[in-house]
Formats: C-alpha cells, structure tokens, sequence
C-alpha cells in the first residue's frame, strides 16, 4: 500500500512509486518541430540525445537508430492527426530499480505530442521583456549542456518571471555571467558582432543555436563569436534575442531600462525559413 493524496492505495495504482525519472530525475528529453510529417534537425537531434545518453551513462537499446527515432515520433503524431505542425518530446529514463545506484541502466521512453498553430517560424512583434534570474545559478559544467528532467532552476525562475510581469529570465551560471534564457539560447548583437555563450559557460547545447550560428556566418558584414556575455554586456548590446526549435527566434525588446531593435532577428528568421524551404 502507499499514501496517494491521504488515501490507502495499492502500489500498482500509481505507476510512478518506481519510476526513477520521477524519484530522482534520471531522464533525458529531446523536444522536436514536426512539420508536414518530418522532424526538423532530424539528425542533430537525435545525435544530442544519444550524446546525452552516454554521458549519463544509459545503456542505448541497439535498435534505437535515427530511423527508429524518427518513426517513433512521426508515427504518433500521425496517429494524432498532428503531422502537420506540432512539437513531440520523447523522454527516455533508466528503468525502475535501485537507489541513487541503479538496478541496471536499461532504458524505457514516453513520446507525446501537441499542436502547432503554424508551420513556419515568424516574428512575434509583442513587447517581450526580460530580467535576470539571481535566486540560484546554472553549474558551469558538462551536464548543464544537457536536456535533463532536473529542470528546478527554469522552473523556480519561471515562477518568478510570472510574479514579476516578465516575459522571460536570463539563468546565470555560477561565474555570474548569462548563459541563456528559461527555454532557450541567448544571442547579443553590438555593433556587426553577434555572440552567444559557449557551452563551456553551462548554457545548452542547442539545436537551434547551432542552426542560427550556422546561418548568421552567411550574412554579409556579420561577426559570429562564442564568447562570454556578463551582465554588463546586456545594456550595451544593440540586440537581444531567444532561440529554441519550436519558436524559433524570439526577439527580446527591453531588459530593465534598455530597449532593443529586432532587425537582425527579422533577417534571421526569413534565413531560417528559406533554409527549410531547400
């Protein structure tokens, strides 16, 4: 028997009494864009998860090849009549068993869809405004480059986003410097100078991020830079903006009392668009 919300239940009521992404975030996700039944940056997702995997030591099922990825989630969303534009998330967690040591590193996974208004990525033109989150720090180290179900931090500063009236909170790792936002990479222009944090600083190791840096170096007059960016460095920059695979870019207008263009995240997000239309 266990004690579910005050009442005697048997065990097998509740699937979670074992699952050890529940009892200790032992998971690792990847969150994907299906648009007209295929995955966008197919291959760079399914190499992170995997990249993941290992450095969290899962055993990785021999049959969980790109293809067998791909099918998994395209599969569902058809079923759900979502093919068009939705978001997928697969979950993979070791399987029940053990303490903080596992039984055995065998892994299990949940995939899960929902809709998408749209299937091209676009500029949202309301105001977005934005502030640091100082309560607690990212560590700067391997695992912060990762998508974990350890996510405490995104979600205490979430809360504190919606209590203050922001739009989003810039993380800070434990040198202080800004590293990303609550759900996506950080990307600062002054000047022709285009930089975001390398994932040495802790931030993720975005798939977007790798798509913008890629797409930024073909614009003429534009310097990319992986680089360092303190909390000074916000109210100097020209531009702010956010990157994640589901919106795409999201330009940030005004952090405390310094307001921001949006120009080059226009250019970046019809790049964007024309590279997926190749």
């Amino acid at each position: 028997m266990i004690n579910f919300n005050g009442f005697l239940v048997s065990n097998d009521t509740n699937l979670l009494t074992q699952n050890r992404a529940f009892l200790y975030g032992d998971a690792v996700f990847e969150t994907v864009k299906i648009v007209n039944s295929k995955i966008l940056f197919l291959e760079d997702h399914y190499f992170r998860l995997m990249s993941s995997m290992r450095i969290v030591r899962m055993e990785i099922p021999m049959n969980f090849t790109m293809e067998y990825f791909e099918e998994q989630i395209v599969t569902l969303a058809k079923a759900n009549t979502m093919e068009i534009s939705c978001r997928a998330r697969i979950t993979v967690f070791r399987n029940d068993g053990g303490y903080y040591l596992p039984q055995n590193n065998t892994v299990s996974f949940l995939v899960n869809v929902e809709m998408l208004e749209s299937t091209a990525y676009s500029i949202n033109d309301n105001e977005y405004i934005v502030d640091l989150y100082t309560d607690f720090y990212v560590a700067k180290q391997l695992l912060s480059s990762i998508k974990t179900t350890n996510k405490i931090v995104n979600i205490t500063a979430s809360i504190y986003a919606s209590e203050n009236d922001l739009d989003n909170c810039l993380l800070l790792n434990d040198s202080k410097n800004v590293i990303e936002a609550l759900q996506g990479n950080i990307f600062l222009l002054k000047g022709n100078k285009l930089i975001t944090p390398p994932v040495s600083e802790g931030c993720l190791n975005g798939v977007m991020r790798k798509q913008i840096l890629s797409l930024a170096r073909t614009i003429e007059n534009i310097e990319v830079a992986e680089e360092v960016i303190s909390p000074f460095d916000l109210q100097k920059a020209d531009e702010l903006f956010i990157t994640n695979v589901i919106k795409g870019i999201q330009p940030i207008s005004k952090y405390r009392k310094k307001e921001f263009t949006r120009n080059l995240a226009v250019i970046m997000t019809q790049k964007l668009n024309d590279s997926l239309m190749e």
